[in-house]
This record gives structure tokens, sequence and C-alpha cells, in this order.
């Protein structure tokens, strides 16, 4: 202790440069560490660049900068998704939610737009000479008359009812002859208790740009009447794709034609003989000149008949068919396309 006390300035010197000394290598050390966290970022950061120059298509060098390119190549296809965007639009839902002031849909609201939409269907197919299933429902039986619906199936439900809705106008504007149903997926506990008729077994499904909701549509028709449902599709600015079709021809029903009356075509009489000369002519008549007694040559003979017309069918002159029209069934798969928000 005296020696502490002899020697204290040197003591607390000697502290002081060991705490220095300690400072000093905890520095040391985490600039060490600070370097080789560096280092590895630059060596990680090289690896990617050997990989970059591997790849093909190569990122470019030089004048060429195929990664600015590819942006610019992005920025092109979503200013191309925008515009085309327009012919996607979705199609409302009945009832739309959004036009009242809730952000649900009630299961009285539905109820009451189902029974409507389907009693506007049916006018429209009446309308336009539309042949419908006896009290057919749109693939909406299992929901018609409910006042309570499953839990969470009211939103997909009013989809459905819309682009039900948009299918069966097309298809009723073309004036097709019969419509024999529509089918959807099942998006509802309820719908279990449905017409297998009323459903298919294909899901929605979705891409990086879309949803696609199937829909399968029977009905018959002339090539006229579905020639103008595709135009009808094409045309609406709702996105309805046809996935496959498949056609072939309807059970066939009998058409009597009125059949005409047979025509005739009658044979003209022998033409009348040059006239005689008129002495020749009076002696034949009156038997006056040789031969017989006295002069009497007889009657004259009787002249030969005149033949009569006779009728006789001919057969009446027909166009060659080269196409006879005959009724279609057309089974139609045609898939809703909405497009997600774009991100």
């Amino acid at each position: 202790m005296d020696w502490i006390k002899r020697n204290l300035i040197f003591v607390v010197s000697v502290v002081v440069a060991l705490g220095l000394m300690g400072v000093a290598g905890f520095y040391g050390f985490s600039g060490w560490k600070h370097n080789a966290d560096e280092l590895e970022k630059i060596n990680g950061g090289y690896e990617e660049l050997k990989r970059l120059n591997t790849l093909n298509p190569h990122p470019g060098g030089g004048k060429v900068d195929n990664i600015k390119l590819a942006r610019e190549q992005e920025k092109e296809l979503r200013a191309f998704i925008a515009k085309v965007s327009s012919h996607f639009v979705r199609i409302v839902p009945i009832p739309n939610a959004a036009s009242s002031n809730s952000t649900n849909v009630s299961s009285k609201e539905f109820s009451s737009a189902l029974q409507q939409t389907i009693d506007q269907l049916q006018r429209e197919a009446t309308n336009s000479s539309v042949i419908l299933p006896p009290k057919y429902k749109f693939s909406f039986e299992a929901h018609l008359g409910r006042v309570q619906f499953a839990a969470g199936s009211l939103e997909p439900l009013a989809v459905q009812l819309g682009e039900v809705k948009t299918i069966v106008s097309v298809l009723t504007s073309a004036k097709i002859n019969a419509l024999d149903g529509i089918r959807r997926e099942r998006v509802s506990v309820d719908d279990a208790a449905g017409s297998p008729t009323d459903y298919l077994d294909l899901k929605s499904t979705t891409n990086e740009l879309a949803v696609m909701t199937p829909y399968e549509v029977t009905f018959r028709a002339f090539t006229p009447e579905l020639a103008s449902v595709l135009a009808g599709l094409a045309a609406t600015p709702h996105g309805l794709l046809v996935k496959s079709i498949n056609v072939e021809p309807a059970p066939a029903s009998a058409v009597a034609d009125p059949s005409a009356a047979p025509v005739y075509y009658y044979t003209p009489q022998t033409a009348a003989a040059p006239p005689q000369d008129p002495a020749a002519a009076f002696r034949s008549r009156y038997g006056i000149g040789g031969g017989g007694k006295d002069g009497y040559r007889g009657p004259p003979p009787a002249a030969p008949a005149a033949p009569v017309g006779v009728a006789a069918p001919v057969a009446k002159p027909t166009i060659q068919t080269l196409v006879k029209e005959r009724q279609l069934k057309v089974v139609m798969l045609i898939q809703v396309v909405k497009l997600l928000p774009q991100k």
C-alpha cells in the first residue's frame, strides 16, 4: 500500500492506459467486424454479377442495357393492360351492394332481386320466341323462395346472378330457338340441395391477371342464330370468353311441306286441211261427178275426228339442294374473365 501511495500517479496512469487499450481493442474489433461484413457483401454482389452475366438473355453491357429495355417493355405491357381493360368490365352484381348505403347484401334484398331477375329473363325469352324448360329458374332453383341463405354466400351468388343474366340476355337477343339449360359452379352450401343439372364440376381459376369463372349453356339454334350468339359474346364489354363449343344435329322434327297441284300440258289439236277449190268442194259434197249410178258417188267419207287433248302430268321442276339447313344442339363453355386490380 505504501508503494501505491508513493507511486499513485503511476498506478493511475497504468489503469487509464489499460482502459484506453480496452476501448481501442473494442473499436478495433468493431471495425474489423464491419469490414468483414462489407467484404461479404462485396463478394455476394460479385457472385450475383457473375450469375447475371451467365444468364440467357444477357443483361447487356456497354450501349445495350437489357435491364432497362425489360423495364420499358414492362411499362408498355402495363399500358396495354390498362387499354384492353375496357373490354373486361366487371359485370355488376344483382343486387349491387355498392349502390346502397350498406357494404353487404341482405337476404331480403337478394331474394327480391332473384325473383325479379328470373321473371325478367322469362319475359325476354317469351318476347324473343325462345323456348324454355317448364318453370325454368336459370340454375337458381335451390335459392328461389328462400328467406335465409348460408353465411358468406350472398356476395358470390349476387355476382353469379349478374353474370347469368348477362349471358342469357346475349342468347335471347340472338333469338335462339330454345334454351335447354345453363350451369354454374357451386358457391354456397345451399347449392347442394339443387338439381345436378344446374351445376358444373369446374371451379373458378385465378392467375396473376384475372379470375375466370366458368358457365355452360346448352341451346338449340340454326347457324344464323349461332353466329349471332358468337357475335354478341364478342361485342359485349364484359370479357365473355368462349372456351369450348360442341355442335351436333338436334333431334329432327317432321315438317310437312304442302305439295303444289299437278301441272298438266295439253297437246294441240290437228291443224285444219288447206282450203280446196270451191267447185271441187261442191261436187264432193253433193256427189256430183263420176263414179256410181246416175253419177251419185255416195255420201262423202266422214272426216277423221280430231284428237282430243290429253292431260299429261309433268314433274314440277325443282332447285337442286346444295346445303340443307338443320337445327343444331350447341353446348358452349363460357368463361367470365374478371381482371384483378393492378398493383
